[in-house]
């Protein structure tokens, strides 16, 4: 298709175009997900088994993903389509939002197809669509905070101040938001640059500034009172890890500056977005981060972003990047926690997009656009089907992320045959992710157990701590593949035990990775106590 054929197609009928981004994206993930393609990753199965344990909030998360979790099997049951269908659901509604935010408030319905595609075709969003993160519903709700401050900070059609009304829905997105993911937090910071940049312009809505400080408050009424209720009830231990994880406190802390962790954060920034619309993001963010200094607004270019539209985008996108970016010069960044800046980055490659379609380019130039959408596609496309391609195990990005099922029915089965009475055997495991996967598994998916040990981490299952009411039974240690060692804190805990034995888990008939499992006989009802455990 020429550039002229798809520029009139898109200002035709963008409606359609954004109905059908949006319903090919949603068909093709719940063929994924019901075709198995992937297993429960580790986070996953242990957020569905929160579900089991209902709670103010939990260890290292908000409340709000158990509560997604939930509602999803309250539908599908607890199967992993009960567990993801509040992902499926999420990538529906945030290009939902998107197209409400740029077609229906900015009046730019064009621009609006544009920025779902590019987030259609990004792997974040892509995996976000899938896996059931807390970064999902997170991603809603900053979106649903843009369009608020957007229709907070400009009059209606007819000139008119809005009202309340943008300032309630911001208070209900900012409160459910950090239910989701404490960094919503950080919006409060945005939302005041915000306005103070188009104050400068007098550009501002009165009554500006006593509104925002009620929705905020509200919102934190809503959203951090009930995990600092839940805190004071445990000792702080959910702040304290979140301390510990961004570097502020424990072995993090006492190195102020390293350089080593920055390449590995700045490449899966790049992964995340596609390099090439990475680029596209960065230059057309630049471009108007200077209008939004310069308070200006080319009214001659029907394409230009007015001063709000330019200051929501530059607002929303510069600072949480680059403040993540400054920050692995210190401690290890996860490349999720920048997940929010894409939101507004898909924004700004959107515009970038519009603007080389209208440009006077070389047939070089479009090809190279051209390349660069098919390539999105086709990457979009391979990520879903990469399982039915016959690809070597070596070469399967995914296959460290399987074998889940196949481990868990493994020990099931030695349950059944090696012990004396199969129906007084429990399941245990001495890191989070294999008990999480154990739990959601195993026939009958009984609770698992997180056995403490002094080389690792804090987590949920310690606060819950070991088994109960299971004095006398035999159970199943699993533990990682390369680590065969039985630990020293189960010494005391059975009569005896045997093994260990190495397992090879397989994914569709192809070895993925190994595990060893202890046989252990005659629990005695202790239970090791964590201490001084690292958060």
């Amino acid at each position: 298709m020429s550039r002229n054929r798809l520029l009139a197609s898109l200002t035709a009928r963008p409606g359609l175009w954004a109905f059908l981004l949006i319903a090919a994206s949603t068909a093709l993930r719940f063929w994924f997900v019901g075709t198995h393609q992937l297993g429960l990753v580790q986070d996953e199965a242990q957020y569905w088994d929160w579900t089991r344990h209902m709670q103010l909030t939990y260890y290292s998360k908000g409340p709000l993903i158990a509560w997604i979790i939930w509602a999803g099997t309250q539908v599908f049951g607890n199967t992993e389509l009960g567990v993801r269908l509040g992902a499926i659901v999420g990538m529906v509604l945030f290009p939902a939002l998107v197209w409400l935010l740029v077609a229906k408030l900015w009046k730019r319905p064009v621009l609006a197809v544009l920025s779902i595609f590019v987030l259609s075709v990004a792997p974040l969003f892509e995996a976000l669509g899938i896996l059931m993160t807390t970064d999902n519903p997170f991603v809603v709700c900053w979106a649903l905070a843009m369009i608020a401050l957007y229709a907070a900070t400009t009059p209606d059609e007819e000139g008119r101040d809005r009202g309340l009304w943008p300032f309630v829905l911001l208070a209900l997105a900012y409160g459910v938001g950090i239910l989701a993911k404490y960094t919503m937090l950080g919006l409060a910071g945005l939302a005041v640059l915000h306005g103070y940049l188009l104050q400068r312009r007098g550009a501002l809505p009165a009554r500006y500034w006593l509104r925002l400080a009620l929705a905020l408050t509200l919102g934190i009424l809503g959203g951090f009172l009930p995990t600092l209720i839940w805190n004071m009830q445990n000792n702080f231990v959910g702040y304290k890890h979140v301390m510990y994880l961004i570097g502020l406190s424990g072995k993090g802390a006492q190195t102020v500056f390293r350089i080593s962790r920055v390449p590995e954060y700045v490449g899966g920034q790049l992964g995340f977005a596609l390099p090439w619309w990475f680029c596209l993001a960065v230059i057309a963010g630049w471009r108007i981060a200077k209008q939004v200094w310069r308070s200006a607004t080319d009214n001659n270019n029907p394409l230009a972003l007015t001063l709000p539209q330019a200051s929501l985008l530059a607002v929303f996108f510069w600072p949480v990047t680059l403040f993540f970016l400054s920050w692995s010069f210190h401690t290890k960044v996860l490349a999720n926690w920048n997940t929010v800046s894409f939101v507004a980055g898909s924004l700004l490659c959107a515009v970038e997009i519009e603007r080389l379609l209208h440009a006077e380019l070389s047939v070089r130039s479009w090809r190279w656009l051209k390349t660069a959408a098919w390539a999105s596609v086709f990457l979009v496309v391979f990520i879903h089907v990469h399982q039915v391609l016959p690809l070597p195990p070596s070469l399967n990005p995914a296959n460290r992320l399987k074998g889940w099922e196949d481990m868990a029915q493994h020990v099931h089965e030695i349950s059944q045959t090696r012990f004396q009475d199969p129906s007084r055997v429990f399941f245990m495991s001495n890191v989070y992710d294999i008990t999480a996967e154990l739990a959601f598994y195993v026939p009958g998916q009984a609770q698992a157990y997180c056995l403490w040990g002094a080389d690792r981490r804090m987590n949920q299952y310690d606060l819950w701590g070991g088994p109960k009411d299971k004095l006398g039974w035999d159970a199943i240690l699993v533990l990682r593949g390369d680590s065969p060692g039985y630990p020293s804190v189960a010494s005391d805990m059975f009569a005896s035990f045997s093994g260990p034995f190495r397992y090879v888990a397989t994914f569709r008939d192809h070895p993925v990775r190994p595990f060893y499992y202890y046989l252990c006989y005659g629990y005695k009802g202790v239970w090791p106590r964590q201490e001084n455990a690292p958060f």
